[in-house]
């Protein structure tokens, strides 16, 4: 059976934000490098070199993706990996220049989070967290107070995963350099959806995810500008330019290169295609609902495919849990049997009870109109239920 057959005959997805399924163009790319071509790209023999070809073609393709150079692109397994090779990277090195200061932001990813305490509580990192206003978004002048001498690096996303807020990376990156700092940006849900080119984002580090784009799980990539060295998370063998010990992955990294050449030739059509859908989705869901929805993020500086929208008087959760023809997402955690409110949300000002009441749906290559009626269809009618049945 095809991923469309599959996706054609289970719930609507609309979780891909969360992952994506392999295109199988990229698994058709991936399968001899599971098989006859298995060699180690260390290797000098003929296994050896035509492993090493197909890694250092992969290279290519990613780099042409965000406008890098091929030199310039690390191989990591994830994107929380490459955004702790950044982080840890930049700044244990920048501590011996008497530069401590790391800035992000209150709604970053949790691996760039968790590692920004980490480096807090071992290396004794000065860290500043800016707020975000009531779309999601960073004020470039807030960043602009906060930078100083100290600064060494400057690390923020380039769209929420959860609302699709974009950020304004290249005159938040531009401000960072002006203190003599470095920028990061962790692009991870950007990929595929918008166009992404460092040279115009003016990064000097950012973060691409395989998942986020039709690749396979457990690979990714970090984008170093030349000539800047990290100080590597893992140490070993001298791969990746000595940023990143361990013998690659071949088959992975094949198909993170082929999932960029698709999402390369798509980009003129389908951020367009997905954000008709994604409109018609919010237009339907407002019609069925009226005065009860409100759309959390910014209102056009947004991911085409993603639709964070709550509706008044519900739990999102409950709804989703008891509407098996929708596979989505909200940003709610569940302890206990007790939800707790998007982290994301509540830090945009936002009420718990609208927290509670909002759904992530976030589209993708094999979403079409038959999908976004058919989820809008039972979402609907789940949510007329009320509370008691849902």
């Amino acid at each position: 059976m095809s991923i469309v057959d599959h996706l054609r005959d289970g719930p609507a997805y609309l979780d891909y934000n969360a992952t994506t399924p392999v295109d199988p163009e990229v698994v058709e790319a991936m399968l001899p490098y599971l098989t006859t071509h298995f060699g180690n790209p260390s290797s000098s023999h003929a296994y050896g070199r035509s492993a090493a070809t197909a890694v250092a073609a992969a290279r290519a393709q990613v780099a042409a993706l965000i406008g890098a150079a091929p030199e310039e692109i690390v191989f990591t397994s994830t994107g929380s990996e490459a955004n702790a090779l950044a982080l840890q990277g930049a700044m244990l090195p920048a501590l011996r220049t008497g530069r401590n200061h790391l800035i992000t932001q209150i709604t970053e990813h949790p691996s760039v989070l968790e590692t920004c305490e980490a480096l807090k509580r071992r290396h004794g990192i000065w860290v500043t967290y800016l707020a975000v206003d009531e779309h999601g978004s960073v004020d470039p002048e807030a960043l602009r107070r906060s930078v100083n001498e100290r600064t060494a690096l400057v690390s923020l996303q380039f769209a929420n995963g959860e609302t699709g807020t974009i950020h304004p990376i290249p005159q938040l990156a531009d401000i960072a350099h002006e203190a003599g700092a470095l920028f990061h940006t962790d692009a991870a849900q950007a990929m595929g959806k918008i166009p992404v080119d460092v040279g115009l984002l003016g990064v000097d580090l950012l973060t691409l995810v395989g998942h986020k784009f039709y690749a396979p799980k457990g690979i990714a990539a970090l984008r170093i500008r030349k000539p800047l060295h990290l100080e590597p998370v893992i140490s070993g063998g001298g791969q990746e330019r000595a940023q990143r010990a361990g013998t690659e992955n071949v088959a992975a990294l094949v198909g993170l290169g082929a999932a960029a050449a698709k999402a390369a030739r798509l980009l003129s059509t389908e951020p367009r295609r997905l954000a008709g859908l994604r409109d018609l989705l919010q237009r339907t869901l407002e019609a069925a609902f009226p005065g009860r929805t409100q759309v959390n993020g910014h209102p056009s500086e947004r991911l085409p495919n993603t639709l964070n929208i709550s509706v008044s008087g519900i739990v999102a959760a409950d709804v989703l849990s008891a509407t098996s023809e929708v596979a989505a997402s909200t940003a709610s955690a569940c302890h206990s049997g007790t939800h707790r409110p998007s982290d994301v949300l509540l830090a945009m000002g936002h009420s718990t009870e609208r927290a509670l009441a909002a759904f992530r749906l976030s589209l993708g290559r094999w979403t079409g109109e038959g999908d976004v009626d058919r989820a809008a269809r039972a979402l609907t009618a789940q949510i007329r239920k009320g509370p008691d049945t849902a």
